[in-house]
């Protein structure tokens, strides 16, 4: 069987010694282990609540404050680096936050295995790889299968909120999702801005946000 191709390289990241006691003893409290099997977020958050997952959460200062911000929405991050995952659960630890919780996996394999279909209220994904190479656009993580996989896992009427400053990228994201009945693009809402876009609006590299809507059926 040929190995699926990944949107993302594991960097060799150096983890601070307060990341990896993070990862050590907060990811039990404020981790979910991955499993082949579907979680029940009503068990994991002790709440009904709308459920939004966020892929590629970083070092998760903008996951943070974007939870923080909604106390009445659930919300899982998914990232795969370790400095990344250490991070954010230290934050969440020291916000004492309790609708917040981490995956450290494969985005798409979670989605795939964990997230029943039909169940999100929303998807985030802010600034995926662009891969900008045209031999690597196969890697990039917004294709056809992609945004059919998102339409299986996001309840009708939820949205799904792009943003990437690679214009090239941006115009393909457009495209599938344009082109698949199950969504309508409609006008993107506000959200904060991430450490990774200052860096990229100081080096002058424009930004834009996509927001389709999963249509009712």
């Amino acid at each position: 069987m040929t190995a699926p191709i990944r949107s993302y390289v594991l960097r060799q990241s150096r983890t601070t010694p307060a990341q990896r006691r993070a990862l050590t003893e907060l990811f039990p409290k404020y981790g979910i282990d991955y499993s082949e099997r579907v979680i029940d977020s009503r068990a994991i958050f002790g709440r009904a609540a709308p459920l939004v997952v966020e892929i590629g959460s970083g070092m998760g200062e903008t996951t943070l404050e974007i939870a923080r911000a909604q106390p009445a929405t659930d919300f899982i991050a998914i990232e795969v680096h370790g400095p990344g995952v250490g991070s954010l659960l230290k934050q969440i630890d020291a916000a004492r936050l309790t609708n917040l919780r981490v995956i450290r996996h494969d985005a798409v394999e979670v989605l795939q295995q964990m997230i029943p279909d039909r169940s999100l209220a929303g998807l985030h994904l802010f600034f995926p790889d662009p891969w900008p190479k045209k031999r690597h656009h196969k890697r990039r993580l917004v294709q056809p299968p992609f945004v059919a996989l998102a339409a299986r896992k996001l309840a009708p009427g939820a949205y799904l909120h792009v943003a990437t400053d690679w214009p090239e990228y941006a115009d393909q994201i457009d495209e599938v999702f344009t082109s698949n009945s199950c969504f309508e693009k409609r006008a993107p809402r506000s959200r904060p801005v991430t450490k990774f876009e200052k860096r990229g609006l100081g080096l002058g590299h424009p930004v834009r946000d996509l927001l389709f809507l999963r249509r009712q059926e």
